[in-house]
């Protein structure tokens, strides 16, 4: 039956950045198709979302920690496989955003969003990679953004970090694929999250925004529970080095 292919049960999760909004989604998504799942905070995580994943019948396992910092990519990868005792679905959602216009973008922003956005990612893969390959399987599912394909506007280093997301997606999947593991990304659009915030209270940009999207509205997190689940299942063991748009049409016009 192909709707077994797209189980989760006995499968353990990590999504970073899952305290609240794209990652609380993802995480949800996940836990109602059964998967053990680790919830993960740079500082802490609402009992808002524990209590939520618990709904979807989860016992969630929450680790907390800057993803930005390297040795704490490993730590956090290795709490998750303690603690389950196997880590087969990665989500690399954790992420931050810096606006200023390119000359005014500091050193210090450029350097804290590359290390979170982009760094992180790679880091986490590495360390979450030598267990799948021990095991021979495993899902990694990259949090990318339209900004992989795009320039944006006064956002040099998110840009240049969802960039490489796209890239590095691609080169973990050429070495990988043999082996079991996918590596895939997902390219979110226009989100009502924390990092479009800016964007939404700014009267001129949302409608120029709005008025781009086909679908006629600004996407919110469950519109990833589809995606989310396809890349981290069985039903996509044959896609590799893909990246997913979910944008409402935005690409498309």
């Amino acid at each position: 039956m192909i709707l077994e292919k797209f189980s989760l049960k006995g499968k353990t999760a990590l999504v970073t950045g899952s305290s609240r909004g794209l990652g609380a989604g993802i995480a949800m998504a996940l836990a109602e198709m059964g998967a053990n799942i680790a919830i993960h905070g740079s500082r802490a995580v609402p009992e808002s979302t524990r209590q939520m994943l618990s709904s979807a019948g989860a016992n969630p396992f929450a680790v907390v920690g800057d993803v930005s910092d390297a040795s704490m990519c490993e730590q956090l990868i290795e709490q998750v496989f303690h603690h389950f005792g196997a880590i087969d679905i990665l989500v690399n959602n954790a992420g931050t955003i810096r606006r200023a216009p390119a000359i005014e973008h500091s050193e210090e922003d450029w350097k804290t969003v590359i290390d979170t956005n982009l760094s992180s990612v790679f880091r986490l893969t590495k360390h979450a990679g030598k267990h799948m390959l021990a095991q021979g399987s495993g899902k990694v599912i990259n949090i990318a953004s339209l900004l992989t394909f795009q320039g944006g506007v006064f956002v040099p280093s998110y840009a240049a970090a969802k960039g490489g997301v796209g890239q590095l997606t691609k080169a973990f999947a050429n070495e990988w694929a043999a082996k079991g593991i996918n590596v895939n990304a997902i390219a979110p659009g226009y989100m009502e999250t924390d990092n479009t915030e800016a964007l939404r209270a700014n009267p001129e940009r949302s409608r120029q925004i709005m008025e781009r999207i086909p679908a006629g509205r600004w996407g919110r997190p469950e519109d990833l529970a589809g995606a989310v689940v396809f890349l981290a299942s069985r039903a996509s063991d044959y896609v590799h080095g893909h990246v997913l748009v979910v944008d409402g049409g935005w690409l498309s016009r």
